[in-house]
Protein backbone atom coordinates (compact mmCIF):
# COMPACT_ATOMS: atom_id res chain seq x y z
CA UNK A 1 0.00 0.00 0.00
CA UNK A 2 2.96 2.56 0.89
CA UNK A 3 4.34 1.38 -2.49
CA UNK A 4 1.01 2.56 -4.01
CA UNK A 5 0.72 5.57 -2.48
CA UNK A 6 3.90 6.70 -3.01
CA UNK A 7 3.78 5.76 -6.90
CA UNK A 8 0.35 7.84 -6.63
CA UNK A 9 1.70 10.84 -5.11
CA UNK A 10 4.66 11.27 -7.63
CA UNK A 11 1.87 11.08 -10.73
CA UNK A 12 -0.05 13.70 -9.21
CA UNK A 13 3.23 16.26 -8.40
CA UNK A 14 4.27 15.47 -12.11
CA UNK A 15 0.57 16.52 -13.36
CA UNK A 16 0.68 19.69 -10.84
CA UNK A 17 4.06 20.72 -12.47
CA UNK A 18 2.79 20.00 -16.01
CA UNK A 19 -0.42 22.67 -15.30
CA UNK A 20 1.49 24.98 -13.86
CA UNK A 21 3.93 25.11 -16.76
CA UNK A 22 1.15 25.69 -19.51
CA UNK A 23 -0.34 28.65 -17.13
CA UNK A 24 -3.67 27.07 -17.02
CA UNK A 25 -5.04 28.51 -20.11
CA UNK A 26 -5.05 31.97 -22.46
CA UNK A 27 -2.30 34.23 -21.06
CA UNK A 28 -0.13 32.11 -19.68
CA UNK A 29 2.15 33.33 -22.02
CA UNK A 30 2.58 36.72 -20.59
CA UNK A 31 5.32 37.34 -17.67
CA UNK A 32 5.01 39.30 -14.52
CA UNK A 33 5.19 42.87 -15.62
CA UNK A 34 3.33 42.16 -18.86
CA UNK A 35 0.13 42.88 -17.34
CA UNK A 36 -1.51 44.47 -14.47
CA UNK A 37 -4.98 44.70 -13.03
CA UNK A 38 -6.18 47.70 -11.96
CA UNK A 39 -9.43 47.38 -9.45
CA UNK A 40 -10.70 50.81 -8.35
CA UNK A 41 -14.13 52.56 -6.52
CA UNK A 42 -15.10 55.16 -9.05
CA UNK A 43 -17.36 53.40 -11.15
CA UNK A 44 -17.86 57.09 -13.00
CA UNK A 45 -14.47 56.73 -14.66
CA UNK A 46 -14.29 53.17 -15.02
CA UNK A 47 -15.30 53.88 -19.19
CA UNK A 48 -12.49 56.66 -19.06
CA UNK A 49 -10.21 54.30 -17.11
CA UNK A 50 -11.06 51.45 -19.66
CA UNK A 51 -10.07 54.28 -22.64
CA UNK A 52 -6.31 54.82 -21.16
CA UNK A 53 -5.76 51.28 -20.53
CA UNK A 54 -5.80 50.84 -24.49
CA UNK A 55 -3.62 53.77 -24.65
CA UNK A 56 -0.97 53.09 -22.50
CA UNK A 57 -0.66 49.39 -24.07
CA UNK A 58 -0.24 51.17 -27.78
CA UNK A 59 1.99 53.36 -25.86
CA UNK A 60 4.38 50.85 -24.02
CA UNK A 61 3.26 47.59 -24.51
CA UNK A 62 2.12 46.15 -21.25
CA UNK A 63 -1.76 45.08 -21.08
CA UNK A 64 -3.87 46.72 -18.32
CA UNK A 65 -7.12 44.89 -17.37
CA UNK A 66 -9.33 47.06 -15.05
CA UNK A 67 -12.06 45.33 -12.75
CA UNK A 68 -15.31 46.42 -12.55
CA UNK A 69 -17.57 46.92 -9.41
CA UNK A 70 -20.76 48.41 -8.62
CA UNK A 71 -19.41 50.62 -6.10
CA UNK A 72 -21.18 49.53 -3.12
CA UNK A 73 -19.59 46.24 -2.13
CA UNK A 74 -15.57 47.44 -3.58
CA UNK A 75 -14.08 47.59 -0.20
CA UNK A 76 -15.25 43.51 0.92
CA UNK A 77 -14.54 42.67 -3.06
CA UNK A 78 -11.04 43.90 -2.67
CA UNK A 79 -10.40 42.67 0.76
CA UNK A 80 -11.56 39.01 -0.51
CA UNK A 81 -9.79 39.34 -3.50
CA UNK A 82 -6.19 40.41 -1.29
CA UNK A 83 -6.48 37.71 1.61
CA UNK A 84 -6.89 34.90 -1.06
CA UNK A 85 -4.28 36.54 -3.11
CA UNK A 86 -5.77 36.83 -5.70
CA UNK A 87 -5.47 40.92 -5.74
CA UNK A 88 -4.92 43.25 -8.30
CA UNK A 89 -1.80 45.36 -9.26
CA UNK A 90 -3.32 48.65 -8.18
CA UNK A 91 -6.11 49.33 -5.86
CA UNK A 92 -7.91 52.01 -4.42
CA UNK A 93 -8.05 53.22 -0.54
CA UNK A 94 -10.84 55.35 0.78
CA UNK A 95 -8.40 56.70 3.62
CA UNK A 96 -6.40 56.48 6.87
CA UNK A 97 -8.89 53.72 8.10
CA UNK A 98 -9.02 51.55 4.87
CA UNK A 99 -5.02 52.14 5.07
CA UNK A 100 -5.02 51.10 8.36
CA UNK A 101 -6.66 47.52 7.97
CA UNK A 102 -5.15 47.12 4.63
CA UNK A 103 -1.51 48.17 5.33
CA UNK A 104 0.24 44.67 4.94
CA UNK A 105 -0.73 45.05 1.09
CA UNK A 106 0.29 48.76 0.77
CA UNK A 107 3.79 49.05 -1.00
CA UNK A 108 5.99 51.50 0.22
CA UNK A 109 6.16 54.34 -2.41
CA UNK A 110 7.92 56.90 -0.12
CA UNK A 111 11.25 57.05 -2.65
CA UNK A 112 9.04 56.91 -5.52
CA UNK A 113 10.16 60.14 -7.83
CA UNK A 114 6.40 61.21 -9.08
CA UNK A 115 5.81 61.19 -4.88
CA UNK A 116 7.40 64.16 -4.94
CA UNK A 117 4.99 65.79 -6.94
CA UNK A 118 2.02 65.92 -4.66
CA UNK A 119 0.26 68.67 -3.02
CA UNK A 120 1.82 69.28 0.22
CA UNK A 121 0.39 66.65 3.01
CA UNK A 122 -2.43 65.00 0.60
CA UNK A 123 -0.63 61.71 0.27
CA UNK A 124 -1.51 58.82 2.80
CA UNK A 125 0.93 58.28 5.19
CA UNK A 126 0.42 54.49 7.30
CA UNK A 127 3.09 54.18 10.18
CA UNK A 128 5.49 56.50 8.56
CA UNK A 129 5.29 55.03 4.76
CA UNK A 130 3.68 56.74 1.72
CA UNK A 131 1.05 54.19 0.63
CA UNK A 132 -1.76 56.16 -1.18
CA UNK A 133 -0.80 58.27 -4.33
CA UNK A 134 -3.98 60.78 -4.28
CA UNK A 135 -6.59 60.36 -7.17
CA UNK A 136 -7.26 64.26 -6.44
CA UNK A 137 -8.58 66.90 -4.34
CA UNK A 138 -12.02 68.17 -3.58
CA UNK A 139 -12.26 70.79 -1.03
CA UNK A 140 -15.52 73.12 0.95
CA UNK A 141 -16.03 76.28 2.29
CA UNK A 142 -17.96 79.72 2.10
CA UNK A 143 -19.17 80.00 -1.68
CA UNK A 144 -19.59 82.98 -2.14
CA UNK A 145 -21.98 85.56 -4.61
CA UNK A 146 -19.08 88.02 -5.31
CA UNK A 147 -22.05 90.74 -5.76
CA UNK A 148 -23.15 90.35 -2.92
CA UNK A 149 -20.24 89.54 -0.49
CA UNK A 150 -16.30 90.41 -0.23
CA UNK A 151 -13.82 88.46 1.55
CA UNK A 152 -12.93 91.07 4.06
CA UNK A 153 -17.18 90.93 5.07
CA UNK A 154 -16.66 87.30 6.47
CA UNK A 155 -12.46 87.29 8.26
CA UNK A 156 -13.80 86.92 11.35
CA UNK A 157 -16.93 86.27 13.60
CA UNK A 158 -17.59 90.03 14.19
CA UNK A 159 -17.44 90.83 10.15
CA UNK A 160 -19.29 87.13 9.61
CA UNK A 161 -22.24 88.21 12.17
CA UNK A 162 -22.41 91.85 10.99
CA UNK A 163 -22.69 90.64 7.49
CA UNK A 164 -25.56 88.25 8.04
CA UNK A 165 -27.57 90.64 9.65
CA UNK A 166 -27.00 93.35 7.22
CA UNK A 167 -28.05 90.74 4.42
CA UNK A 168 -30.79 89.53 6.27
CA UNK A 169 -32.20 93.65 6.49
CA UNK A 170 -32.20 93.59 2.55
CA UNK A 171 -34.53 90.26 2.92
CA UNK A 172 -31.05 88.22 1.73
CA UNK A 173 -30.48 84.63 3.31
CA UNK A 174 -26.60 85.16 4.71
CA UNK A 175 -25.60 81.43 4.76
CA UNK A 176 -27.21 78.72 3.27
CA UNK A 177 -26.94 75.33 4.91
CA UNK A 178 -29.29 72.43 3.93
CA UNK A 179 -30.90 69.15 6.07
CA UNK A 180 -28.40 66.64 4.42
CA UNK A 181 -26.30 65.36 7.30
CA UNK A 182 -22.64 66.25 6.00
CA UNK A 183 -23.85 69.13 4.35
CA UNK A 184 -26.10 70.48 7.95
CA UNK A 185 -23.36 69.82 10.22
CA UNK A 186 -20.35 67.44 9.26
CA UNK A 187 -18.66 69.40 7.17
CA UNK A 188 -18.57 72.85 8.96
CA UNK A 189 -18.12 70.94 12.33
CA UNK A 190 -14.66 69.80 10.63
CA UNK A 191 -13.12 73.03 10.81
CA UNK A 192 -12.86 73.17 14.60
CA UNK A 193 -11.36 69.95 14.62
CA UNK A 194 -8.81 70.74 12.26
CA UNK A 195 -7.56 73.63 13.72
CA UNK A 196 -6.41 71.30 17.02
CA UNK A 197 -2.91 70.88 16.99
CA UNK A 198 -3.02 67.38 16.90
CA UNK A 199 -6.69 66.40 15.36
CA UNK A 200 -6.04 62.59 15.62
CA UNK A 201 -4.64 62.83 19.16
CA UNK A 202 -7.62 64.99 20.28
CA UNK A 203 -10.01 62.43 18.61
CA UNK A 204 -8.58 59.99 20.50
CA UNK A 205 -8.93 62.03 23.77
CA UNK A 206 -12.54 62.75 22.36
CA UNK A 207 -13.60 58.91 22.05
CA UNK A 208 -12.14 58.25 26.00
CA UNK A 209 -14.21 60.91 27.35
CA UNK A 210 -10.54 62.98 28.45
CA UNK A 211 -11.51 66.37 26.64
CA UNK A 212 -15.25 67.76 25.49
CA UNK A 213 -15.86 69.98 22.84
CA UNK A 214 -18.09 72.06 25.28
CA UNK A 215 -14.50 73.32 26.87
CA UNK A 216 -12.39 73.93 23.80
CA UNK A 217 -12.24 77.49 22.67
CA UNK A 218 -12.22 76.34 18.76
CA UNK A 219 -15.82 74.66 19.44
CA UNK A 220 -16.89 77.92 21.72
CA UNK A 221 -16.12 79.85 18.96
CA UNK A 222 -17.72 77.62 16.55
CA UNK A 223 -20.84 77.38 18.91
CA UNK A 224 -21.17 81.59 18.56
CA UNK A 225 -20.90 80.81 14.39
CA UNK A 226 -24.24 78.50 14.70
CA UNK A 227 -25.89 80.85 17.02
CA UNK A 228 -25.89 83.65 14.72
CA UNK A 229 -26.80 81.35 11.20
CA UNK A 230 -29.46 80.20 13.45
CA UNK A 231 -30.42 83.87 13.97
CA UNK A 232 -29.68 84.95 10.55
CA UNK A 233 -30.78 82.98 7.76
CA UNK A 234 -33.31 80.34 6.96
CA UNK A 235 -33.91 77.23 8.74
CA UNK A 236 -32.02 74.85 7.05
CA UNK A 237 -34.25 71.38 8.08
CA UNK A 238 -36.84 73.35 5.54
CA UNK A 239 -34.34 72.76 3.09
CA UNK A 240 -32.52 69.99 0.85
CA UNK A 241 -29.63 70.36 -1.29
CA UNK A 242 -31.40 71.90 -4.10
CA UNK A 243 -33.48 74.14 -2.72
CA UNK A 244 -29.88 75.64 -1.01
CA UNK A 245 -27.97 75.71 -4.68
CA UNK A 246 -31.14 77.37 -6.19
CA UNK A 247 -31.65 80.27 -3.53
CA UNK A 248 -27.91 81.02 -4.61
CA UNK A 249 -28.13 80.58 -7.78
CA UNK A 250 -31.01 83.18 -8.07
CA UNK A 251 -29.70 85.54 -5.95
CA UNK A 252 -31.86 84.43 -3.01
CA UNK A 253 -28.72 83.33 -1.17
CA UNK A 254 -25.57 85.54 -0.72
CA UNK A 255 -23.40 82.19 0.69
CA UNK A 256 -23.27 78.68 1.08
CA UNK A 257 -21.69 76.09 2.62
CA UNK A 258 -20.49 73.98 0.23
CA UNK A 259 -17.66 72.22 -2.10
CA UNK A 260 -16.17 72.31 -5.63
CA UNK A 261 -19.39 69.57 -6.61
CA UNK A 262 -21.42 71.81 -6.33
CA UNK A 263 -20.48 73.79 -9.49
CA UNK A 264 -21.99 71.13 -11.76
CA UNK A 265 -25.73 72.13 -10.80
CA UNK A 266 -25.47 75.65 -11.48
CA UNK A 267 -25.28 74.55 -15.24
CA UNK A 268 -28.95 73.78 -14.95
CA UNK A 269 -29.66 78.24 -14.33
CA UNK A 270 -27.62 79.29 -17.29
CA UNK A 271 -25.90 82.47 -16.89
CA UNK A 272 -26.13 82.98 -13.28
CA UNK A 273 -25.19 87.33 -13.75
CA UNK A 274 -22.64 87.20 -11.13
CA UNK A 275 -19.02 85.84 -10.32
CA UNK A 276 -18.60 82.87 -7.79
CA UNK A 277 -15.68 81.45 -4.95
CA UNK A 278 -15.10 79.84 -2.29
CA UNK A 279 -14.00 81.65 0.86
CA UNK A 280 -12.85 79.97 4.22
CA UNK A 281 -14.90 79.68 7.28
CA UNK A 282 -13.39 82.13 9.30
CA UNK A 283 -13.22 80.25 12.89
CA UNK A 284 -10.77 81.91 14.83
CA UNK A 285 -9.73 83.59 11.52
CA UNK A 286 -8.92 80.87 9.59
CA UNK A 287 -7.64 82.03 6.39
CA UNK A 288 -7.75 78.31 4.71
CA UNK A 289 -10.37 76.02 2.59
CA UNK A 290 -10.86 72.68 4.28
CA UNK A 291 -9.21 70.13 1.27
CA UNK A 292 -9.15 66.72 0.86
CA UNK A 293 -8.60 63.60 -1.00
CA UNK A 294 -11.50 60.88 -1.63
CA UNK A 295 -9.62 58.22 -3.01
CA UNK A 296 -6.12 57.35 -2.89
CA UNK A 297 -4.12 54.69 -5.94
CA UNK A 298 -1.98 51.88 -3.46
CA UNK A 299 0.19 49.21 -5.12
CA UNK A 300 0.26 45.67 -3.95
CA UNK A 301 2.84 44.32 -2.24
CA UNK A 302 1.89 41.20 -2.49
CA UNK A 303 2.73 40.68 -5.86
CA UNK A 304 6.25 39.55 -7.12
CA UNK A 305 8.50 42.87 -7.75
CA UNK A 306 8.55 42.68 -11.74
CA UNK A 307 4.56 43.52 -11.38
CA UNK A 308 5.03 45.78 -8.20
CA UNK A 309 7.38 47.61 -11.01
CA UNK A 310 5.25 47.61 -14.22
CA UNK A 311 2.85 48.79 -11.56
CA UNK A 312 4.83 51.85 -10.43
CA UNK A 313 5.79 52.85 -14.42
CA UNK A 314 1.99 53.13 -15.02
CA UNK A 315 1.49 55.73 -12.21
CA UNK A 316 4.59 57.35 -12.81
CA UNK A 317 3.74 58.03 -16.56
CA UNK A 318 -0.46 58.43 -15.21
CA UNK A 319 0.73 61.46 -13.43
CA UNK A 320 3.82 62.83 -15.58
CA UNK A 321 3.13 62.08 -19.58
CA UNK A 322 0.90 64.65 -21.31
CA UNK A 323 -1.63 62.22 -21.99
CA UNK A 324 -1.64 60.52 -18.50
CA UNK A 325 -2.56 64.22 -17.05
CA UNK A 326 -5.00 64.97 -19.67
CA UNK A 327 -6.90 61.89 -18.40
CA UNK A 328 -6.66 62.76 -15.14
CA UNK A 329 -8.21 66.46 -15.52
CA UNK A 330 -10.04 66.57 -18.80
CA UNK A 331 -11.35 62.85 -18.83
CA UNK A 332 -11.88 61.74 -15.54
CA UNK A 333 -12.44 65.85 -13.81
CA UNK A 334 -10.31 65.30 -10.87
CA UNK A 335 -8.89 68.39 -9.91
CA UNK A 336 -5.00 67.59 -9.45
CA UNK A 337 -3.50 66.24 -6.51
CA UNK A 338 0.13 66.96 -8.00
CA UNK A 339 1.64 69.90 -8.19
CA UNK A 340 3.17 69.48 -11.35
CA UNK A 341 -0.30 69.03 -13.70
CA UNK A 342 -1.72 72.28 -14.67
CA UNK A 343 -5.72 72.19 -14.68
CA UNK A 344 -6.57 75.58 -17.35
CA UNK A 345 -10.37 74.61 -17.35
CA UNK A 346 -11.41 74.40 -14.19
CA UNK A 347 -14.49 76.07 -13.14
CA UNK A 348 -13.88 79.31 -10.52
CA UNK A 349 -14.83 76.72 -7.28
CA UNK A 350 -12.03 74.20 -8.02
CA UNK A 351 -9.51 76.95 -9.04
CA UNK A 352 -10.16 78.14 -5.52
CA UNK A 353 -9.74 74.04 -4.29
CA UNK A 354 -6.67 73.45 -6.32
CA UNK A 355 -4.81 77.13 -5.48
CA UNK A 356 -5.26 76.13 -1.66
CA UNK A 357 -4.29 72.37 -1.98
CA UNK A 358 -1.09 73.55 -4.46
CA UNK A 359 -0.19 76.09 -1.96
CA UNK A 360 -0.61 74.28 1.42
CA UNK A 361 -3.18 76.88 2.33
CA UNK A 362 -5.67 74.36 2.89
CA UNK A 363 -7.22 72.45 6.90
CA UNK A 364 -7.74 68.50 6.41
CA UNK A 365 -11.01 66.51 6.45
CA UNK A 366 -11.34 65.11 10.18
CA UNK A 367 -14.30 63.28 9.42
CA UNK A 368 -12.90 60.19 8.34
CA UNK A 369 -11.29 59.60 11.98
CA UNK A 370 -14.76 60.30 13.87
CA UNK A 371 -16.79 56.96 15.10
CA UNK A 372 -18.30 55.24 12.22
CA UNK A 373 -21.56 56.30 11.73
CA UNK A 374 -21.48 59.09 14.07
CA UNK A 375 -22.70 61.55 11.49
CA UNK A 376 -25.93 60.49 10.42
CA UNK A 377 -26.86 58.48 13.55
CA UNK A 378 -25.62 61.41 16.45
CA UNK A 379 -24.62 64.84 14.88
CA UNK A 380 -27.20 64.93 12.40
CA UNK A 381 -30.26 64.63 15.38
CA UNK A 382 -28.32 66.83 18.04
CA UNK A 383 -28.17 69.50 14.97
CA UNK A 384 -31.39 69.09 13.99
CA UNK A 385 -32.86 69.85 17.58
CA UNK A 386 -30.46 72.98 17.93
CA UNK A 387 -32.24 74.05 14.85
CA UNK A 388 -36.01 73.09 15.86
CA UNK A 389 -35.12 74.45 19.72
CA UNK A 390 -34.42 78.65 19.40
CA UNK A 391 -33.70 78.82 23.26
CA UNK A 392 -30.74 76.41 23.04
CA UNK A 393 -27.69 78.12 23.39
CA UNK A 394 -24.13 77.53 21.41
CA UNK A 395 -22.81 76.15 24.99
CA UNK A 396 -25.55 74.12 25.57
CA UNK A 397 -25.48 72.80 21.94
CA UNK A 398 -21.80 71.43 22.10
CA UNK A 399 -22.75 69.39 25.43
CA UNK A 400 -25.63 67.86 23.34
CA UNK A 401 -22.77 67.14 20.81
CA UNK A 402 -20.28 65.74 23.55
CA UNK A 403 -23.25 63.58 24.49
CA UNK A 404 -23.65 62.27 20.96
CA UNK A 405 -20.40 61.54 20.57
CA UNK A 406 -20.11 59.69 23.82
CA UNK A 407 -22.91 57.56 22.33
CA UNK A 408 -21.16 56.92 19.33
CA UNK A 409 -17.94 55.73 20.86
CA UNK A 410 -19.22 53.46 23.23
Amino acid sequence: MKKAFSLISIVLLMSMVVLAGCGGGKGSSKKAGDKIVIFQSKVEITDQLKALAKDYEKEKGVKVEVWETTGDDYYQQLKTRLSSKQGPSIFTLGGMTEGEQLKSYEYDLSKQDFMKNVAPEKELVIDGKKVGLPYGVEGYGLVYNKSLVKPEDVKDYDSFNNTLKTLKDKDINGLGLSQEAYFLIAHILNTPFALQDDPQAFIDKLNKGEVKMADTKEFQEFAKYMESIRANSYNPLEYNYDKQIGDFATGKTAMIHQGNWAFGMFKDYGDLGFDMGMLPFPLMGNDKISVGVPSYWAVNADKDQKEIDAALDFLNWLTTSEKGQHYIVDEFGFIPAMTNIEAKELDPLSKDVLQASNSGKSIPWTFNLWPAGIVDADLAPATQEFFINKDMTGQQFLESLDAAWANASK
